[in-house]
């Protein structure tokens, strides 16, 4: 069974109103493969340093992969882009229907380069292989009214919060049940005036044999049965168990309202219950006062926990606050602790407090609607924030994204793994919370060894685009798969990943990023008041030896930039242009 990779991508100039569908090189389909990795390479290609993550200049990838579609766990597409939020490089994923339609719309082309910006708001339809730009009637609507306007196609589209360029908009499919959240996505839709991409178009067959082959089989792994179970919501309880659950804005490591917003509530309202969708397991919806929404371990990470709220129908609400305005829901729940801590300290004039989902759900829209100062200035980010009314480092960010609800006081590794993330602090690109806190002998070198493996790994998966939950990729299992579809690239899995992760670093790095980003956020320097990691803080020191053993592990230089050598070994050197700065020899060991 083989399946001949797509060679074409569908660029979309929405300057001119104008699309065509130009051959990929040949060369970054073998070293790049799809999604993430093909899209980091056209993102290098296409800006240059400084590009205003809001102008014309900026370009917005949709891209799929070799395996879109093709194994167990949910369908998925990567939004790539530079981010408004961090002014660095931003992929983000969404799953559900809309990546189906999207492969069978594009027909042989691998995906969709959005570049220019329109006179009007606009939307994209792609069918039969090509793409249409049309004007928009739905702008001003949110997420849900937006998809209900189409009927008959699948749509990844933008709220206000994407129209007001908020710095962390998302761009929600599926009537707001999946977005492409962290980074602000959305905001480069908004910036470009495009309200939606529309797509007609039915999955392609191709290996569907391949995803029944492994299905059952994953259902009966261990992250198999845990997803079928609660979704993404156990993660609550694990972090809770741990000390790790972020907690009224980074002051407690566990939350005694755990139970009301985890997994326990989750089996209570799913009882009796049939899911929506067989392939969609614990996907079942929580009615709200605003529609309804399917909740997931982020919303009760950072709308429950974070703010302190122990009711789960209002965490449910606030989630689809946040999934009808289009706007992450990790950043929007930071940005509204941070206003809180902020009243506390007297930087703001606002009444506000934690455990009060009213307040929370006022100011949420009014963020995304920018109509007050405050919002105005949260929609920028809790940095923008801070830099207008102080207040800094009462909330973390790295790279100016707003930390996930894992604290690093409760596994140091975790420090590790948001301070080198590239696309700011993020869980997705290494969770080693979830060995560290069951094992205490976490070396420096353990750490850093144990980071890198999972971001390789990762952009490996988001290359091929499937589910990040699906399994090992570098077992045989991934050299099966790589078989199966018949796909040719340079380097083995490994490889691939590596010259992926140095690729978004190089890009990273072209826009000023040196080892002072890399940095551990203050707040984390501060000890936990309660639960099992009391007392417990990052030390600066276990820290900058964490992040040396980690740049000597992925040949980079002291000041955190790819050396000469380790670009010319992954084959990079045909990407790397003369505005990159590279370190001359990498980092040895003292």
């Amino acid at each position: 069974m083989t399946l001949e990779t797509p060679g074409r991508i569908l660029r979309v100039d929405l300057s001119a109103g104008a699309a065509e569908s130009v051959r990929v090189p040949d060369e970054w389909r073998r070293k790049y493969v799809g999604g993430k990795g093909l899209g980091a390479r056209y993102l290098y290609d296409e800006l240059t340093a400084g590009t205003d993550p809001l102008g014309p200049g900026n370009a917005l990838l949709f891209m799929l992969g070799p395996l879109s579609g093709y194994l167990p766990g949910e369908s998925r597409y990567a939004a790539v882009t530079k981010s408004p939020l961090t002014g660095g490089f931003l992929d983000s994923y969404a799953g559900g229907e809309f990546p189906d339609a999207l492969a069978g719309a594009l027909g042989e082309n691998v995906g969709l380069l959005v570049t220019g910006r329109a006179d009007a708001p606009v939307r994209i339809v792609v069918e039969d292989g090509t793409a249409t730009v049309e004007p928009a009637q739905t702008w001003g609507e949110d997420t849900v009214e937006t998809a209900a306007a189409f009927p008959d196609a699948a749509v990844a589209c933008i709220g206000p919060a994407g129209e007001q360029r908020v710095a962390y908009a998302s761009i929600a499919s599926d009537a707001g049940d999946h977005h492409a959240g962290r980074g602000g996505a959305g905001a480069v839709m908004g910036s470009k005036r495009l309200k939606a991409v529309v797509a007609r178009g039915d999955p392609p067959e191709g290996l569907s044999a391949l995803r029944e082959s492994y299905a059952e089989a994953y259902r009966e792994t261990a992250t198999g049965r845990w997803l079928e179970s609660s979704g993404t919501v156990e993660s609550v309880d694990f972090a809770n168990e741990v000390g790790a659950l972020s907690t009224r804005g980074w002051t407690d490591g566990q939350f005694e309202g755990a139970d009301a917003v985890g997994i326990s509530a989750v089996e209570a309202l799913a009882a009796g219950r049939e899911y929506d969708d067989e392939e969609n397991p614990g996907g079942f919806r929580v009615e709200t006062d605003e529609g309804d929404h399917v909740p997931r371990g982020a919303s009760a990470m950072s709308l429950g926990a974070a703010l302190g709220i122990d009711d789960f129908d209002a965490v449910a609400a606030l989630g689809q606050t946040c999934d009808r305005l289009g706007m992450d829901l990790i950043s929007a729940g930071s940005a509204v602790a941070w206003a809180i801590k902020a009243a506390d300290a007297g930087h703001v004039d606002r009444d506000l407090a934690f455990g009060d989902p009213d307040g929370a759900r006022t100011l949420l829209r009014d963020i995304a609607a920018r109509e007050t100062d405050l919002g105005d200035a949260l929609a920028g980010g809790v940095d923008a924030a801070a830099e207008r009314y102080g207040g800094t480092g009462l909330v973390p960010t790295v790279k100016a994204m707003e930390l996930p609800g894992y604290d690093p006081r409760g596994a140091q590794s975790m420090a590790l793994a948001y301070a080198t993330s590239d696309r700011g602090a993020c869980h997705r690109r290494a969770r080693t919370v979830e060995r560290e806190a069951f094992d205490e002998d976490w070396s420096p070198e353990r750490a850093a060894a144990a980071v890198v493996r999972e971001q390789d790994q990762r952009s490996v998966l988001w290359c091929l685009v499937v589910d990040d939950f699906v399994g090992d990729v570098f077992d045989d299992l991934g050299a099966e798969w790589v078989d199966a579809v018949g796909l040719d690239v340079e380097g083995d899995l490994r490889t691939v990943g590596e010259r992926v992760w140095n690729l978004t670093r190089l890009f990273n790095v072209r826009e000023g990023v040196s080892r002072a980003d890399d940095e551990l956020p203050a707040v984390l320097r501060d000890p936990l008041e309660s639960g099992p990691n009391a007392g417990a803080a990052v030390e600066p020191a276990r820290f900058e030896a964490m992040l040396d053993a980690y740049y000597r592990r992925r040949g980079w230089g002291a000041d955190g930039r790819p050396a000469r050598a380790t670009v010319a070994r992954l084959g990079l050197d045909e990407a790397v242009d003369d505005e990159t700065p590279l370190a001359e020899t990498p980092l040895s060991e003292p």
